[in-house]
Parts: C-alpha cells; structure tokens; sequence
C-alpha cells in the first residue's frame, strides 16, 4: 500500500477514537450534570402538581404554582418526563430557590444511566471493532512494505 493509503487510514483511526471519546464524555458530563439537578432540588425540595401543557421531542412543558401563588412554566421542561402526556396533571419535585428546575415526583438522574450507558456501550461496540481494524491493517501494509 502506499503511504497517502496508511495516512488516510491513520486519519480515520484518530477521527473513530475521538468521535468514540466524546461522545462517552458527553455522556458521562450528562449524567453528572442529571445527579447536580437532583441534587439543587432536594436541597430546597418543593412539591406541586402540575399540569402537562405539551410533549415534544426536546421537552416537556409544564405549568405549576408554587405557594405563593406564582404560576411557573419552566422554559426547558420538566425532567425525566417519560410517559407523560398532554392534559395529564402530574406530582413533580423542584428547587424552591430556582422553581425553572422541575422534575417528576419519584424520577432522578438514575434514570438517564440506562440510556447513556447503552449509547457508550453501543458506541464502543461499532468503534472498538472499527479501531481494531484498521490498526490491523497499518499493520499489514508495514510488514507488506517491509517484504
């Protein structure tokens, strides 16, 4: 093989590595920064029932009033809302010092390890393989050019 095939496949290697590295970095950032939400919100617990306004993909939008009397729809929608539906009132759990943080009663960040950890697992499932090859094939074209 020549040496643009070898850099190429070098190339790819560094790109499979770092690609598979960020995205466990990701991962494990979102699931630190999941145990950092629950943590603000059990600090200075509230609790009320909320109302479902809409469900979308990127979030859950809800509407709740704290104590108060201060209606509070969080911008980014409530945490761990799997399984809720629009018009659905639902018990949730928030930061009483900052009621944007919200989650659903009963739910935390032990929730998202499944998830991430089948996207880290799956990710190093294709690039683990995909890295093994291509370090197998340097390795052939070396001992080819060497011959």
């Amino acid at each position: 093989m020549t040496a643009k095939a070898e850099r190429v496949r070098r190339i790819g290697w560094y790109a499979a590595l770092v690609v598979a590295s960020l995205v466990t970095v990701l991962c494990v950032s979102l699931l630190f920064a999941a145990f950092r939400n629950d943590s603000a919100i059990e600090a200075q617990l509230g609790q009320a029932t909320a109302q479902v306004e809409s469900v979308s993909f990127d979030r859950t939008i809800i509407n709740y009033a704290t104590p108060d009397g201060i209606m509070h729809s969080p911008a980014n929608g409530v945490l761990y809302p799997a399984g809720l539906a629009a018009g659905q009132l639902v018990n949730i759990e928030y930061d009483a010092g900052d009621p944007e943080l919200a989650r659903v009663a009963g739910r935390s960040g032990s929730n998202t390890l499944l998830p991430l950890g089948s996207m880290v697992f799956f990710t190093w499932l294709i690039a683990g393989p995909l890295l093994w090859w291509i370090r197998r094939q340097n390795a052939r074209s070396r001992v080819e050019s060497a011959a």
